[in-house]
């Protein structure tokens, strides 16, 4: 046999891969990473699509809430009760003061379950809203049995003789004291009087006062601590602590007659048989 006739079969090279396409492995990597990029583009957009669309929705709902709350919960009528030593105007300057003031739902989160203190002759207030567009405030005054005058301010005290406010205007209402003596005071301390028991008298006195609606401009004590109230230019003399309250009960149906007269009506002594009580004019 010739070696001419035969023909040597090539051995492959292991390494080489047959490619049936001209495109190359490298160009197939780019387009699968290209095709998962334009992928990962796509849901991105359409993740930040939808989550502006629901932000959108959310504003446009917030919005629809916060006009519908502004108009709707305006307030338009105040109730003001117990309130002497301010105005009306005063107490709903304090309770509605800042922007949403006059909305009755602002009012009813800030004083939910709080009054309002802090406030000059005032032990607290309380907001309670009525409806959308109505809200009571309800005002606490602090008991003030009278006031003397002291370094040029006006010094309220309670039932007990305890200075509760000094101030520099007068309360309408309140009596002044006079005829104590004290040297020195102190904010919620006892006025330094003499004689303690005094303050027990006083309150009774404004509390008879009040009670046949009669407003006394001033309550007098002497040396020996005798009491006479003051009308305008009238006096009336109480004298010592008793039968005051009989003598207040009277006065109601006496004073009338001597309003705008200038003199003193003696009730010193008094009895249930007594019909009239002198006054002299001065």
């Amino acid at each position: 046999m010739s070696n001419g006739n035969v023909r040597k079969k090539k051995k492959g090279n292991p390494n080489l891969r047959l490619v049936k396409s001209g495109e190359t492995p490298q160009r197939k990597r780019r387009r699968r990473r290209e095709r998962t990029s334009e992928k990962l583009r796509f849901g991105k957009t359409k993740r930040i699509v939808i989550i502006t669309a629901v932000l959108s929705g959310l504003l446009v709902l917030l919005g629809g809430v916060y006009f519908y709350i502004i108009h709707n919960y305006r307030v338009t009528t105040v109730h003001v009760d117990g309130n002497i030593h301010y105005t009306n105007e005063e107490i709903m300057e304090m309770v509605m003061e800042g922007r949403f003031g006059d909305n009755s739902l602002f009012l009813s989160l800030k004083y939910r379950d709080r009054g309002i203190e802090g406030v000059p002759f005032v032990e607290t207030m309380d907001v309670d809203i009525e409806a959308k567009d109505t809200i009571r405030i309800t005002v606490y005054e602090k008991a003030l049995a009278g006031y003397v005058r002291y370094l040029g301010r006006y010094v309220y005290f309670d039932k007990d003789g305890i200075v509760v406010e000094t101030s520099e205007e007068e309360t309408a209402g309140i009596p002044q004291v006079t005829g104590l003596t004290f040297d020195h005071v102190i904010l919620h301390d006892r006025l330094p009087v003499d004689k303690p028991e005094l303050f027990d008298e006083i309150l009774n006195i404004t509390q008879q006062l009040a009670k046949y609606n009669l407003s006394a401009d001033r309550i007098y004590f002497d040396s020996a601590y005798q009491v006479t109230l003051y009308f305008g230019e009238a006096r009336v003399t109480l004298g010592e602590n008793q039968d005051i309250n009989e003598k207040i009960m009277k006065l109601q149906y006496i004073l009338p007659d001597l309003m705008g007269k200038s003199g003193t009506l003696d009730m010193r002594e008094y009895s249930e048989d007594t019909k009239t009580y002198s006054f002299e004019q001065d």
